[in-house]
């Protein structure tokens, strides 16, 4: 419609609406103005949009069958099937490739150069390839360095790696998402490569969220062009407040995962799914069945049967007998890529049996540490100030005891829970009283013993961690995402790999 057809009165409402929209937004509260020095210059976000993280696809949640499908060919008994609700998040959409961890390694050489310790624990083992009976050697050599494996996923990293990892990205997404707003200067990294002193300089540059927010004496960036600044034009550092920084890096729970792998959506128009999927795709096959794709191929990388990795030569089923790049494939219906085989991914979870029949309901997950800060005081602008103290990394210290603070919450206390209600009477915890401390290893010393000679006794303890998915050498049963199985969380191998999640905050449908 055209204006000139408009009544007097529409226009008349239209333009109020537009200078109501563009007037200052008040408290519905107070009716006191925000971003207005005149009334104390509280700052307020008018309109925020989530972001989705670099490299990463949002994963809309919902409720799902978690656990068993197929037979439970182990027996291990570990996996009952219930109904559990995933909350939205993200999540990459490859698993972390070569080129992607060698990123990291040059930005770790490059910052710690002077600590060959935190550089060597940095590095993916390349004695995962070897074996007693096979010639593997050009692997251990090239895997993980040649530019021809740039675009395979990374292996040969622990749970622990796979986690200093999330959080070295975390770092670098925040920094590099100020510098693009103009709000930060990035570092001259050639001084800090070439600096004698070098210690001193990286407790300067290296960029780190909490430290940035914290404020610290010792920890002054440059500011950029664009620096934000408050209500009476002084310029101030970003908070949280601001929607600016993304939040942590980390891995998918063992839910998360599975409910992205399997790609569950409802089906038009109603509130269920058709049916409970054996795979990320569609059917029973494991090879394409549907119309325009190449009929005989695989879905995944797998083994087809005893000795057989790749096919016959003139009409190979994939294009590699170890690990594929990881785009290969079709994606599931999230647009995820490599949910079923070429590599196992590491999750969150520390692992139990008895698990699936106590988790709740609600972002099942088996492994929370509640801790609290360490303290320290420090002045700012003539005020002594309590500000957490960080390590070499720009991580918060924890404690590791209860202690008492000067706030009106009496209590820091550090919580084990990666027991609770595991089978073990001990670890049951009173909820009344959550500010005792518990030993997590007098808690599982009966169940988890791992010198104990009883027969009914295993060797799980609270670093043994979930991982899923199926690989280049394992038969398709497990490719199925309902299949579970655990490592040590130092442990590595040549099959497993990883990728990260983030929490979505806010709403959980992305508009």
């Amino acid at each position: 419609m055209k204006l000139k057809f408009l009544s007097k009165s529409t226009i008349i409402f239209f333009v109020a609406f537009i200078l109501m929209g563009c007037g200052k937004q008040q408290s519905n509260v107070t009716g006191w103005n925000y971003n207005d020095k005149k009334t104390g210059g509280f700052q307020v976000v008018n309109s925020y949009r989530e972001q989705t993280p670099p490299g990463m696809i949002f994963i809309e949640g919902g409720s799902f069958t978690m656990g068993r499908t197929l037979d439970d060919v182990p027996t291990d008994w570990n996996n009952v099937p219930r109904r559990v609700t995933v909350a939205s998040f993200y999540m990459d959409q490859y698993a972390i490739s070569n080129v992607n961890w060698r990123e990291y390694l040059n930005w770790m050489r490059l910052m710690y150069h002077n600590k060959p310790e935190l550089i060597d624990r940095a590095i993916p083992d390349s004695t995962v390839w070897r074996s007693e009976l096979a010639y593997n050697d050009p692997y251990i050599q090239y895997y993980a360095t040649h530019v021809a494996y740039n675009n395979y996923p990374v292996v040969g990293v622990s749970w622990e790696q796979s986690m200093d990892y999330c959080m070295w990205r975390t770092e670098r997404v925040n920094e590099m998402e100020l510098a693009k707003r103009g709000m930060l200067e990035l570092p001259d990294f050639e001084m800090v490569k070439d600096n004698d002193d070098h210690d001193e300089i990286r407790k300067n540059v290296v960029f780190s969220k909490e430290k940035y927010m914290s404020n610290m004496e010792d920890y002054a960036p440059e500011t950029g062009k664009k620096p934000l600044k408050d209500a009476f034009g002084e310029e101030r550092r970003v908070n949280m407040s601001d929607g600016v920084f993304f939040l942590e890096y980390r891995l998918p729970t063992e839910a998360e995962w599975e409910f992205a792998a399997y790609g569950i959506r409802a089906m038009k128009g109603t509130d269920n799914y058709q049916e409970k999927k054996i795979y990320p795709w569609e059917g029973y096959e494991m090879r394409y069945t549907k119309k325009g794709t190449p009929r005989g191929y695989m879905q995944a990388n797998y083994v087809r049967g005893r000795g057989d990795y790749m096919g016959i030569a003139g009409h190979l089923t994939k294009n590699s007998p170890i690990p594929s790049p990881v785009n290969s494939f079709a994606p599931n219906d999230f647009g995820l890529y490599g949910m079923a085989g070429n590599v196992n991914e590491w999750v969150y979870d520390v692992y139990r049996p008895l698990t699936s029949e106590h988790v709740e309901e609600y972002n099942a997950f088996r492994g929370n540490v509640y801790v609290s800060p360490i303290f320290s005081e420090n002045t700012q602008d003539g005020k002594r100030v309590r500000v957490p103290e960080l390590d070499e990394y720009g991580n918060i210290k924890k404690a590791t005891e209860v202690e008492k603070t000067d706030s009106t919450m009496a209590k820091y206390v550090k919580l084990d829970v990666r027991n609770y209600r595991d089978g073990d009477h001990r670890s049951s915890i009173n909820k009344s009283d959550w500010t005792t401390p518990i030993d997590p290893d007098e808690a599982t010393k009966k169940l988890y013993d791992p010198d104990a000679t009883d027969m009914l006794s295993t060797k799980l303890s609270n670093t043994v961690r979930v991982y899923k998915g199926g690989s280049w050498k394992d038969r398709a049963y497990w490719l199925n995402p309902s299949t579970r199985r655990y490592a040590e969380q130092t442990s590595s191998s040549s099959d497993i790999g990883f990728r990260c999640a983030m929490s979505r905050v806010g709403g959980d449908v992305q508009r």
